[in-house]
């Protein structure tokens, strides 16, 4: 017998019911939706809607043009990847991984994850939200949520959603820096300003947690609650890779999180008046800063909730 937490008894097929074990990841998983979707609206109410947050993010646009002929030969090829065939075939590819696992819903459910995170953005960015004229810049109309960022991380995250154990902390990792990429590129090329990239990971992490909610709230057998339970006790050997690297990415988020704030802190508290070069580039630092972050901290949160849902026809792990 495994020693580990006691697994409680399932019922059969005849009265199948979630197991009691996973109900605090249906209830996590809520409130990441949750505090995303807050997250969104803060972001807009803090810089979209207020004359001192439509300055940081207008000297942190200025400040792209520092240099910028240079980091466009990189940013540009990144940006034309994506497009409406990036995320089909990101989506088609997805759903292969899944079938070959024989995973039938989980192909479903990325899709839905890709569908509707895109669909989300396109809907807040142009029905929900509006950019107010405040004398800051030009007026270009709102751009939050990024839907390059969007489409980058929604197809990232439908692949760690797809993806076996073994493979997800290093899928999480590369994820997270291809759609850092992507976001930074925006910012290179003047298309969005850092919290449009920051609202769009925040669509992604909400869909995420949302399909890993749908995950953990369907039913289980005994053997795929000993495999959660193990998971959640430390025994199992992928959630040890898992935690290393969802502690990686942690670190990298907070340190640059850190940066970021002390990068933007100045142009927040700066007086009306023209902003230096020095100002520009200390802005579109914190700004690359604040997407490296979230990016990181995003991948991170998505990696674990992914490794805590499981699913109902997940393999569990062998045990003792």
């Amino acid at each position: 017998m495994h020693e580990g937490l006691p697994v409680p008894a399932v019922p059969g097929p005849s009265g199948a019911r979630r197991p009691r074990a996973r109900g605090w990841v249906v209830l996590t998983c809520g409130a990441v939706v949750l505090a995303c979707a807050a997250g969104v609206w803060v972001l807009w109410r803090a810089f979209v809607d207020t004359w001192a947050g439509q300055r940081v993010e207008d000297t942190a646009l200025d400040g792209a043009a520092i240099g910028q002929g240079h980091l466009w030969r990189v940013a540009e090829p990144v940006l034309d990847v994506v497009s409406v065939g990036f995320v089909a075939g990101g989506l088609i590819g997805a759903a292969a991984v899944a079938l070959v696992r024989r995973r039938w819903s989980l192909a479903v459910q990325v899709a839905v994850l890709v569908g509707g995170a895109n669909l989300t953005t396109r809907v807040v960015k142009y029905g929900l939200l509006d950019r107010p004229l405040l004398g800051v810049g030009a007026d270009y109309g709102n751009t939050l949520p990024s839907g390059h960022t969007t489409a980058a991380g929604s197809v990232a995250a439908a692949v760690l959603l797809a993806a076996p154990p073994r493979a997800r902390p290093l899928v999480a990792v590369l994820g997270a820096g291809y759609t850092a990429l992507t976001g930074i590129s925006t910012l290179v090329g003047q298309w969005h300003r850092p919290s449009d990239v920051v609202a769009g990971l925040l669509v992604v992490l909400g869909w995420t947690a949302l399909v890993c909610g749908a995950m953990a709230a369907r039913p289980g057998d005994a053997a795929t609650t000993t495999a959660t339970l193990r998971a959640v006790d430390g025994r199992d050997p992928w959630w040890l890779r898992t935690r290393r690297t969802v502690l990686t990415l942690v670190a990298v988020g907070v340190g640059a999180g850190a940066a970021a704030a002390a990068l933007l802190t100045r142009t927040w508290t700066q007086r009306a008046g023209r902003a230096s070069r020095a100002d520009e580039l200390l802005a579109y630092g914190g700004g690359v800063a604040g997407v490296v972050a979230v990016c990181c901290l995003t991948f991170a949160v998505m990696l674990l909730l992914r490794h805590a849902a499981g699913s109902r026809d997940e393999t569990p792990s062998p045990t003792v």
